[in-house]
């Protein structure tokens, strides 16, 4: 099982954090480790002073495909959620100010809330899905599937091109505007379409 993240997927993200907006999807991944399991809380890693939140819609990927046309992306996936994409934006901002590559600052252990699957039969337009994400009961984070650069048959596609899909892979679709840091005893809750699919603790 591989987690395999979109960045820069949502214009208004990309300007609140200076970002050159890419030609085509920025991909990275995050190993197996990186899940939070369920029922636990979050807790912050000692080697940043600035983790940040970051909202995503999920697909959950249903067989294996390698060279996947987007007309028949849709066959790939049948379950969709939302999950949080845990990010060291202090550890990050260094790595890249020094060309290096992200992952200790977006893998680490815990690194990686998975919400609750839902059948995506359970809503009729998948580009027009709206999520948030609230902080201590207030929204932070909203976001509409119809915003994406690339939505989600496009990423199959795409990703499939470089990565063999295999059944049980999460896609993380990207991030909308509204990020920002966490701290000890926050309570962050996802919502997609009004339904409450993660919630958890943060120490």
């Amino acid at each position: 099982m591989k987690l395999i993240c979109v960045g820069r997927n949502y214009a208004a993200h990309i300007e609140e954090l200076a970002n050159e907006r890419p030609a085509s999807p920025v991909l990275f991944i995050k190993p197996d480790s990186a899940i939070l399991p369920r029922e636990q809380d979050f807790f912050i890693p000692e080697f940043s002073g600035c983790i940040h939140y970051e909202v995503e819609l999920l697909v959950k990927i249903s067989k294996v495909g390698k060279h996947i046309d987007r007309a028949f992306a849709p066959k790939y996936y049948d379950e969709i959620s939302l999950g949080i994409d845990f990010t060291a934006r202090d550890l990050q901002d260094q790595l890249k100010a020094a060309g290096l590559p992200w992952e200790k600052a977006k893998g680490f252990d815990g690194s990686a809330v998975i919400g609750e699957w839902l059948p995506k039969s359970s809503f009729p337009d998948l580009g027009h899905l709206r999520f948030t994400l609230e902080r201590n009961g207030q929204v932070v984070q909203d976001g509409d599937t119809r915003q994406m650069l690339w939505k989600v048959d496009e990423l199959i596609a795409y990703i499939s091109t470089f990565f063999t899909l295999k059944k049980g892979d999460v896609i993380f679709t990207g991030t909308p505007s509204g990020v920002g840091p966490v701290a000890p005893n926050d309570y962050l809750s996802g919502k997609l379409e009004g339904n409450e699919v993660f919630s958890l603790k943060v120490r």
